[in-house]
Formats: C-alpha cells, sequence, structure tokens
C-alpha cells in the first residue's frame, strides 16, 4: 500500500473518533520533492489550507469539514509529501476558520486510542515511503546470526556460525551475531567472538563484553527491529526441536530453515520413523524406551521378532531428541542395551532412547537437499550424496543414487522442510533379511541392488568449512559464499514483509558487482598466482591442510588472484602399508592442484585418495554424467529467480607434479608461495639410538644435572610443536616415554605419567632426535563452571608464580615486526596442551588478550616489545608465532619456540589476536596482508 494511501485511511477512521464540539487532532504537511505553495504560517497543499510546524505555537482545534476534505484531497497528493501527526488536539486556530477553544479534559479515552492507530498508521507510512526510497537505491540485508544453545554441539554451532559469517559478510549484507548459552540466556556479540575455539573462550565474559537481554522473549524483540531475517545455526536441542523457530515465529521475526511444528516432528527420531513408515519409505525395526525402567520381557520379544539373539545381538542406542552422533552407542544382548539406555538417560541427555537394529553390511550416506522453488511451491533438488567416509557421489549402482536422490526429495515434501536439509541413511546391497517379507511395491526404497533406508532428518545441517553441505555443492558448482546467499535469498521469498528489503539488497549487490568487475580490470583480474600448498607427513600434516583451506578460502575473495591449492602428497603419512604397489608410493611423492571440491576433506589422506579416485577414467565420467543431471535440474529452477546470477565453482580434475616440477611451475608463474609448517629452536638434543641403548637412570641424571631442573619437557626435534611433548617427572617418566619410542607406540595413553596428563600423540614413525630443556612452573588458570550453574563459566587464577604461558603472533617486514596482543594458553588437560587444543575448533581454549585481572597494560606493553625485538633478531618476516613464557608483573619474557608459518586455522589463536588489534584486522584482510609482505620481499 502506497504511503498516501495509509494516511488517507488513517484521516477517515479519526473522522468518526469523536463528536462534535470535542477536540480535533493536527494534521501538519511538509513539501519534499514537489513544489507545494506555502505561506507564513500555512501550507497549500492540493488546495487544502492546513498550519505550517513552524505557525503551531499553541494546539489547535480543526474545522467541522477537514477531514472530509484531508481524506478526499490526500490522495490526490504528492508522492513526495511527508506526513505526520500531532497529537495534543485542542486550543483554536483563526486560520482554519474555528476560535472555540476546548479543556484538554474533554479528550476522551476513545479520541486517545484513536489517534494511537492514527499515528501508527502514519508511521507504517513513513517506513513504506522508506521502503521505496531503499529499494531504489539498494540497502545492505541484515541478517542475524543465532548460535550456542544448550546441547554438546554448541562448539560445532560456534565453527558453523563462524563459517557463515565468513562467506556471507559483505557489503551488500550486515551480520550480527548471537549467542544462546546453555542455560538460554541470550547475548548479542561481537563477530570476533565466533573465533574462538570455544564457547568457554568467552563464556566467562560474556556479563562484561557482550549485551545481555533479559529474557528470550525481549531478545526477539530486539531481533524484530535490528535484522531483516535470522539465520538459526544451534544444532540439537533448541536449535533443530523447534524450540527458536517458535520464538522467532510469535515475534514474526523471518528466519531461514523448517517452521517449528515441522522441527519438531522432524527432529524426534522414533516419531520421524513412524512418519516415513506411513509415507511408505523403509524404516529400520526399533524399540522405544520411556524412562529408566524399560520393561525387559517387552524388549526380549522384540529381538526376537527380528532375529536378535538376546544375549549377543547387536543394536543401536541412541536419544530420540538429539544430534545425529550425541550419545550414540551400540549394545550386544538385551540387558547391555538396557543398560546403555538407562545411562543416556541418567546424564540428563535425553527421556526417551531408541533401540535400533545394527544394520550390518551397509554403507552409510548423507545427502544435502536444497529448496529452489517459486512462492510457497517447494522444489527440493536434492545434490549429490556422499558415501560416509568419502566418496561424493558415493560408489553405489547409478539407480541407487538416483533412487537416495528421489527418496529424500520426497521426504523433505512429505515432513514440509524448508530452505536447505540434510538427511542420512544407509545402504544395504542384496536383500536384507529384514526386508525380506516386504513386497517391492509397497515401500519405497527396494531395488534391483539393494535396499535405502533414511535414518536421520538434520533440520541445521553442520557448516563447517569442510562440511557436507560445501562438499556436496561444490561438487555442482557453488561456492560456499553462493550456496548460502542463495539459501537465505530463497527464505526471504517466503516473506511478503521481506520483499522490498530484497529488492534493496539484490539492488545494491548488483551495483557492487558491477563496480569490483569495473575496479579490475580483466587484464590483470586473476594474474597474481598464489600456490597455497599444504599436507606434507609430519604428524601435524592435518592441522596443515585445515590451515592451508581456510588460507585459500580467504584469499577467493580478491578478483586479482588466482588461488591455487595444492597438496604436498606424504611419502609415508599415508601409510606404505596400505599402498598396493610401488606406482602408488611414486604418486605418494608428488604436489597434487586441486579443484575447489577435493579441498574440502577432513585429512590429507583423504584428499589424496579423492585424487586419485577422480582420475579414474570411469569414475571421472560416471560423476561428470550425474553433476550434469543435479546442475541442469537446479539451472531449470534457479533461472526462474531474478537474484540468481548463475554457479561460480567450474569442476576441473586434479593434476599431479613431481615435487621438482611443481617448484619449476610455481617460478615460472612468478607465484607466491605460501607454505604450511613448523620449525622450533633446539635446546639438549639426544638422538633416539642413545635413549635407546642407555641405561634410563644414568641419562635422568645426567639431563636433570645439566638443565638445573628436577622436571623436564621433551619433544622431538624435527615434528609439530604438540605431538610428542610431555612433561617428565622422574626416570620413571622418562622410561614409559622410551618404551613408547622403541615399540613406535602411536599415543601414550592418558595418565600414564606421575602428573596428570591426557593422551599423548606421539609422531609416526618416531623421531630421530628429541630435544630436552627444563619444564617452567607456570600459574594455574582454570575456566572452571560456577557452583549453582554447571554451564556458566568464570575465570581462576591465584598468581602464586607470576609467570603464564603466551602465544604471540608477529607479521611485517624484516627488522619491522609488529607484536600482536598475546594469548594466555589454558590446559584443559594437564600441563602440555594437546594437537586438539592449539589447532582444532571447539578444543582448548584461549585469553585474547589476556584479562587485566591477570596483567597490566604496561606490564602487556613490555612484553609486545620484548617479542619484538625477538623476532626482529631472529630476522623474521611476514608472519610467525612466538611461545614463550611471560612473568605478568615485569613483561619479561622466555622464549619456548618460534613458529616460522604457524598453524592458520580459521580458531587458531594468531586470528583471534589479528581480531584483537584496533582497528580489527579480519581474516581476509590479514592473509592479503601477508601475500603484500611476501610480494615486497620478492621485489
Amino acid at each position: 500500500m502506497k504511503k498516501l494511501d495509509l494516511v488517507a485511511r488513517a484521516v477517515t477512521m479519526c473522522r468518526g473518533a469523536v463528536s462534535d464540539g470535542d477536540a480535533r487532532m493536527l494534521l501538519w504537511t511538509v513539501p519534499t520533492r514537489y513544489p507545494i505553495k506555502e505561506s507564513p504560517g500555512e501550507v497549500e497543499l492540493e488546495g487544502l489550507r492546513v498550519p505550517s510546524m513552524a505557525s503551531l505555537s499553541r494546539p489547535c482545534l480543526l474545522y467541522r469539514g477537514f477531514f472530509e476534505d484531508a481524506s478526499r484531497r490526500l490522495k490526490k497528493a504528492p508522492a513526495g509529501s511527508k506526513i505526520s501527526l500531532l497529537s495534543s488536539a485542542c486550543g483554536s486556530s483563526p486560520i482554519l476558520g474555528c476560535s472555540t477553544r476546548v479543556s484538554r479534559s474533554l479528550v476522551s479515552a476513545e479520541l486517545g486510542a484513536r489517534l494511537g492507530a492514527v499515528r501508527a498508521a502514519v508511521e507504517e507510512a513513513k517506513i513504506v515511503q522508506q521502503e521505496e526510497e531503499e529499494e531504489e537505491k539498494g540497502r545492505p540485508l541484515r541478517v542475524g546470526i543465532i548460535c550456542g544453545g544448550p546441547s554438546a554441539e554448541r562448539g560445532i554451532s560456534l565453527n558453523s556460525a563462524r563459517s557463515v559469517l565468513d562467506h556471507i559478510q559483505g557489503e551488500d549484507l550486515h551480520v550480527s551475531c548471537y549467542y544462546i548459552d546453555c542455560s538460554l540466556n541470550a547475548y548479542a556479540i561481537s563477530p570476533a567472538q565466533l573465533y574462538s575455539n570455544t564457547p568457554a573462550d568467552f563464556d566467562f565474559k560474556l556479563e562484561s563484553l557482550a549485551q545481555g537481554f533479559r529474557s528470550l522473549h525481549t531478545f526477539v524483540e530486539h531481533l524484530a527491529v535490528s535484522v531483516d531475517i535470522v539465520f538459526p545455526v544451534i544444532h540439537g536441542r533448541f536449535g533443530e526441536d523447534g524450540g527458536i523457530q517458535e520464538l522467532l515465529e510469535k515475534a514474526n521475526v523471518p528466519f531461514v530453515g523448517t517452521a517449528s511444528h515441522e522441527c519438531r516432528q522432524a527432529f524426534d527420531k522414533y516419531n520421524a520413523s513412524l512418519e516415513l513408515s506411513r509415507q511408505g519409505f523403509l524404516t529400520v525395526p526399533s524399540f522405544l524406551v520411556q524412562g529408566n525402567q524399560p520393561d525387559r520381557s517387552e524388549m526380549i520379544r522384540w529381538f526376537e521378532i527380528n532375529h536378535l539373539h538376546k544375549e549377543t545381538g547387536k543394536v543401536v542406542v541412541k536419544p530420540t531428541l538429539a544430534g545425529s552422533s550425541i550419545g550414540v552407542t551400540v549394545a550386544y544382548g538385551v540387558d547391555d542395551a538396557i543398560e546403555k539406555a538407562i545411562n543416556i538417560i541418567r546424564e540428563g541427555i535425553d527421556d526417551n532412547v531408541l533401540v535400533e537394529v545394527f544394520l550390518e553390511g551397509g554403507s552409510e550416506f548423507t545427502a544435502i537437499i536444497i529448496d529452489v522453488g517459486i512462492d510457497n511451491d517447494a522444489k527440493p533438488v536434492v545434490l549429490l550424496p556422499t558415501e560416509v567416509a568419502y566418496h561424493t557421489p558415493p560408489r553405489f549402482p547409478t539407480d541407487v543414487i538416483e533412487c537416495i536422490r528421489q527418496g529424500a526429495s520426497l521426504l523433505f515434501q512429505h515432513f514440509g522442510l524448508r530452505d536447505f536439509a540434510r538427511i542420512d541413511g544407509w545402504f544395504l546391497p542384496g536383500n536384507a533379511n529384514m526386508f525380506s517379507t516386504v513386497a517391492k511395491d509397497t515401500k519405497f526404497g527396494i531395488t534391483e541392488s539393494g535396499n535405502i533406508i533414511f535414518t536421520d532428518i538434520n533440520l541445521i545441517s553442520g557448516m563447517e568449512q569442510t562440511s557436507f553441505l560445501f562438499q556436496q555443492a561444490s561438487k555442482v558448482g557453488f561456492s560456499h559464499s553462493n550456496v548460502l546467499r542463495t539459501i537465505i535469498q530463497h527464505a526471504c521469498l517466503r516473506y511478503p514483509s521481506l520483499k522490498s528489503c530484497s529488492n534493496a539488497w539484490n539492488t545494491l549487490s548488483g551495483r557492487l558487482q558491477s563496480a569490483k568487475h569495473s575496479n579490475v580490470p580483466s587484464k590483470i583480474r586473476g594474474s597474481q598466482k598464489a600456490f597455497v600448498l599444504f599436507g606434507g607427513e609430519t604428524s601435524e600434516r592435518q592441522v596443515s591442510l585445515m590451515s592451508g583451506t581456510n588460507v585459500w578460502l580467504n584469499l577467493q575473495g580478491y578478483d586479482d588472484l588466482d588461488v591455487i591449492p595444492c597438496l604436498l602428497a606424504p611419502a609415508n603419512g599415508y601409510g606404505s602399508a596400505e599402498l598396493k604397489n610401488a606406482d602408488q608410493k611414486e604418486i605418494c611423492r608428488t604436489v597434487w592442484t586441486l579443484p575447489y571440491s577435493l579441498v574440502l576433506r577432513h585429512t590429507t589422506e583423504e584428499v589424496l585418495a579423492a585424487c586419485i579416485e577422480a582420475v579414474e577414467p570411469d569414475r571421472a565420467l560416471l560423476t561428470s554424467h550425474l553433476r550434469d543431471n543435479v546442475m541442469r535440474e537446479l539451472s531449470a529452477a534457479l533461472s526462474k529467480h531474478y537474484w540468481f546470477s548463475g554457479f561460480d565453482i567450474n569442476e576441473e580434475l586434479p593434476a599431479n607434479f613431481t615435487l621438482e616440477n611443481w617448484i619449476k611451475h610455481a617460478k615460472e608463474s612468478q607465484s607466491i608461495l605460501t607454505s604450511l609448517g613448523v620449525f622450533t629452536i633446539p635446546k639438549v638434543v639426544r638422538r633416539k639410538e642413545e635413549l635407546l641403548n642407555s641405561y634410563v637412570p644414568d641419562t635422568w641424571q645426567a639431563l636433570t644435572s645439566k638443565l638445573q631442573s628436577k622436571s623436564l619437557c621433551v619433544k622431538p626435534a624435527r615434528d609439530g610443536c604438540s605431538t610428542g611433548v610431555a612433561r617428565l617427572c622422574s626416570m620413571e617418566d622418562l622410561e614409559v616415554y622410551v618404551n613408547a619410542l622403541r615399540n613406535s607406540l602411536p599415543r601414550i595413553p592418558a595418565n600414564s605419567l606421575l602428573k596428570a596428563h591426557g593422551v599423548i600423540e606421539m609422531p609416526s614413525p618416531p623421531p630421530q632426535s628429541l630435544i630436552f630443556e627444563p619444564f617452567i612452573e607456570t600459574d594455574e588458570i582454570i575456566v572452571s563452571s560456577k557452583s549453582l550453574d554447571s554451564n556458566a563459566r568464570h575465570l581462576t587464577w591465584e598468581g602464586h608464580t607470576g609467570w603464564v604461558e603466551v602465544t604471540v603472533g608477529v607479521m611485517g617486514t624484516r627488522g619491522e615486526m609488529h607484536s600482536l596482543s598475546p594469548s594466555i594458553t589454558v590446559k584443559e588437560t594437564g600441563d602440555i596442551l594437546s594437537l586438539e587444543e592449539k589447532f582444532q575448533g571447539g578444543t582448548g581454549i584461549n585469553l585474547t588478550p589476556p584479562p587485566a585481572a591477570i596483567i597490566s597494560d604496561e606490564a602487556l606493553q613490555r612484553c609486545k616489545q620484548r617479542i619484538e625485538i625477538i623476532a626482529n633478531t631472529l630476522g623474521l618476516e611476514g608472519f610467525s608465532r612466538i611461545d614463550a613464557f611471560m612473568n605478568v608483573q615485569s613483561g619479561e619474557v622466555l622464549v619456548i619456540e618460534v613458529n616460522t608459518i604457524p598453524g592458520m586455522t580459521p580458531s587458531t589463536a594468531l586470528i583471534h589476536q589479528a581480531l584483537a588489534e584496533q582497528p580489527p584486522i579480519r581474516p581476509q584482510e590479514f592473509f592479503r596482508t601477508v601475500l603484500e609482505f611476501a610480494q615486497q620481499r620478492s621485489n
């Protein structure tokens, strides 16, 4: 409805509000885009004379016929006129021909109510006019990301939120971030906090650094006026069970994803299984355990019906209301199943537990579905499924793959899902016994090649950088950004109130895209090649993969860069014993240039296997055929949407080079090479053979005497900064460590040494040399639970020694290195940070910047100065990480090690420190700056 129609309606509403002699409202007309005659004290609009704002020194009364004239004439008023109302409605105005003064006491309650309605109508008119102007000029879409939640998956939720933020934010889309803690308290948080390793990194700071809301009701009221649409990324309880969706629906806040009622139905595994069966799908036979006193006789009967031995029958036990991996365990026999079901209930994971037949000989699959329909007509397109782990498309017969896609699409529609989802299931080759009596024409999922069973519906699929969503989307032409924005665009179509917002967003997006391409001439677009090399054969090759993937994705946004991800295939990290012939071993000594989709794996071994599989002729032909089918299906639907600008990923085959030829190729390309590895400064070195052949007590005495320390830190000389690192407090500890080397153990079990510790991952093969150094005792910093709320966190530090362990990033050119703000490392499992705590999202706690309660700003600045001196003295350049012990009173520094190219995973401390700078350095800007340092060096 146009603005002036709304105002005319408002005036008509007011016309009958009061009787003759009562107070009337005042109308004020201000000319804007169209010329309107104005004289002192009044304005004339289409022959209607009304008082101007400047003349209203006191309230006045309008003449009796004013409302009829106003209603008639305002409908003809120029579109550019702005209308506002005055609710103080008594007084006199000779200009309007009324001299009767009216007391304020005559204004009735009814008049007040009517005037409130008028005011609301006029405000609505203003909003409509603003939307019309924004639609013409364009404005950013405002998206609110909500993460966290009460389930054990809240760390995954944080990773998903970070990934969504990285890939959707821009000049045309502004993101606000919100966090729900375990007690369902809501907070507005800064985007920088999403780069924390775990929610525990900032849980204890929420009350002081975040905007808290008094209640969830207040929270959604804030969302209603602060964002255009919400993107919930809470996994599990409160995120996928309809909790957050119901809150948003009651406040009329638009959101991405399935509605609350449908969420509740699909998230409950038992009810979903019953619905699947009613809809004609094959389902896994299941038994529902309610309460902690299950009926043993009924379960025995269920075992017999499903041909399971009551003492050894293999079943899966899992909660009905939890994520697809939370609380899932395997049980053998009735008693074991009952015990594990009761444990799930006692642990508070769920009140109801599902016991299912274990599917022997099956292959698990997962499929992403994206709705690309128009208006309320759903058009779910199932992408290429993934066989777990990890083959996309799966290594199933073609008819099975098509049946999976067809079934997932039907399931999406039957359950009333919206925008996107992930559906998991199993393919059982041949004829499974449990379905031998089912007629082929009565159930969906029975094929000539085997049976297809859908088992889990994930309403908010994981959205980490290498998640199934992005693996499958990239196979059919979508980048991370493109698929997420497509999902958001589709969600906007569902809400008529967002039409103008969506149009304004697309107007701005188009204008920015045109400007972006015009500012980067085609002759230089992508002219600078940047090879991102990761992998190798050290125990930190997986960290290297995560770092390389993060660097590559962050540099994708620069049009003047051609960023090429490359895998240095491990010579022995793939497992030489697993390779069948010499040719495969030779392949493993190569560098592979990777297409977009093959980077998105969890291990270097998976990437290498995917490369080898991708170049097999038959496999390549099948993948191309299936991909083309899905892309045609997507294009047919998306081409009807004016906002879809096409696919942005061209799938190519991987190429391999010998390491020597690859280096030559990189040089010829005048490229910037970003390699990812770790190098350390040795202290006291002992060869492995010397340790194995020496008498342990003598070795211990010699080391402790030489290093003047009662406890030692041991680490491999040429491996990562966490692998094989242990605190040794006695010669018995040294003997345990030496035995691990002698027997080539992959890990030392938790608490095998004198001091409590977690699992110590050992390098494979065992290192040739080891470094021993004094173990520095630091103050214990604990992020612990509050006594009354086990989910809330607070910081505890007693400060006995005054020393804490820090990690500090430095960046710059040689001789001019700049220190970032240190991060205090908090150890959750013993004295040594684990590999996961250092680099893996969802584990480990870093305090960035250090809390003022621990270190003063003066000591902090002195520490940074000393770190810069160390970096410049060592001749560091580009960026590095220095691990050290810092004295919190003096800022003195004891260097532990220097990492010339540290881990660059999305949640590593280096990213936290860059974001803590003033002004903050976002990851994309950080990695671009590093490349520029490399260019300066080469020039």
